[in-house]
């Protein structure tokens, strides 16, 4: 059916406009001989339009699709994309891997960059502010790989997590008021946990008259509500290996711009010593994210990535990580679809090989997050803020 309208559109001569080109395959379409039910009349004409028309393909409709939070192609013909219910494979596929090598060399175009064997990997952010991550055909086995992370339009606010069983109302009130109060507060949980939406739920508790300077690796939290807002992000090389700006750039040049709060979307590697730095230099109500499978787990990792910085004794590093951060929230995922807080601990002390934490809330028998009972060890920002 594609064959022959990319025939009769190439016979009719000139350029044709969109309306011209919906005519001709509606025509087609509807005088193929094939008996099919009405109602799926409607969807192929719009994927075969999609997929002359649009740069992006087949992709176009799904991207279009709010129910659609991510979109994974492992090749031309393995299509999966995931909603709130859980990651569903489709009947779906490219007509070659040429033509999916085609849209995603379109979607780094629309970014001015580029992906070829010599630039194999491909890691941006469209204009809406999705995610993309493209993997060429030279470095994947089955083909181009290619993962899109679309932009949520609506942030996704407090309420709808304690409405949706991420948070209790307890344990949001209490987090609420840690970054009122200026306490420095870390996010992890292993990938697509809610980290980032979750951070960017808390940021709402950021009173609107500070001034706040937000550091991403691609641009994706809404502090709409923030009157003095600073936001940037990284930027990659170009094809001669130029202009590149990094995470632990960004950091230290935020020092120089008068921020109350330093917020770091999500550290990976040496850029945790400038973040740990800017949390011990009176920056109070900083707030990052990173990848964990535990409060401890992320501890040791914060180690690990500070040394990529420098080789200094562990002690020192250690020293850091309990003066700058007060209180680390874990999250999870239970099943498909379903994130949650599993953990809330405030960090105490470093003590004979082991981080002294003080639980605040877990997970009870039932899998609901409760409060252990225990209370807050640090209370001197509470008191600063005129709360007991």
């Amino acid at each position: 059916m594609i064959d022959e309208i990319r025939k009769r559109l190439m016979n009719s001569g000139g350029e044709l406009s969109d309306e011209q080109v919906m005519a001709c395959i509606e025509e087609i379409v509807l005088n193929d001989g094939r008996q099919r039910p009405f109602h799926e009349y409607g969807p192929l004409i719009r994927r075969l339009y999609a997929r002359l028309r649009s740069k992006l393909g087949i992709l176009d409709l799904y991207m279009k699709d709010e129910r659609v939070n991510e979109i994974m192609i492992n090749g031309p013909d393995t299509f999966f994309f995931e909603t709130r219910e859980g990651i569903v494979q489709l009947e779906e596929s490219f007509e070659s891997v040429e033509e999916l090598e085609e849209v995603i060399r379109n979607i780094a175009a629309a970014v001015h960059r580029e992906i070829n064997e010599m630039h194999p990997i491909l890691d941006a952010r469209l204009s809406d502010g999705s995610r993309v991550n493209a993997v060429y055909k030279n470095i994947a086995a089955g083909g181009p790989i290619l993962t899109i992370r679309k932009f949520a339009k609506e942030r996704i606010r407090m309420a709808d997590m304690i409405a949706g069983g991420t948070i209790s109302a307890e344990c949001a009130e209490f987090l609420y008021e840690l970054v009122r109060c200026g306490y420095n507060l870390f996010i992890c949980g292993g990938t697509s946990s809610g980290k980032t939406t979750f951070l960017n739920a808390l940021s709402e508790a950021i009173p609107k008259d500070e001034r706040v300077i937000v550091i991403e690796d691609s641009a994706e939290l809404q502090l709409h509500h923030i009157r003095n807002l600073v936001q940037m992000e990284c930027h990659q090389a170009n094809a001669m290996g130029q202009g590149a700006v990094s995470m632990d750039m960004l950091i230290k040049t935020s020092l120089r711009m008068r921020p109350d709060r330093i917020i770091v979307g999500e550290v990976r590697g040496k850029e945790v010593a400038d973040m740990l730095q800017a949390m011990n230099t009176g920056h109070d109500g900083s707030m990052s994210t990173g990848h964990g499978n535990s409060v401890e787990g992320m501890l040791r990792r914060l180690e690990a990535m500070y040394l990529m910085s420098a080789q200094i004794p562990m002690d020192a590093i250690r020293a850091q990580i309990v003066e700058g951060i007060d209180v680390l929230v874990h999250l999870g995922r239970l099943g498909p679809g379903r994130r949650m807080v599993m953990e809330v601990q405030e960090l105490l002390d470093f003590e004979n090989g082991k981080y002294v934490l003080n639980p605040l809330f877990t997970l009870d028998e039932n899998q609901n997050l409760t409060s252990t009972g225990n209370a807050l060890q640090r209370t001197r920002k509470m008191q600063l803020k005129g709360n007991t």
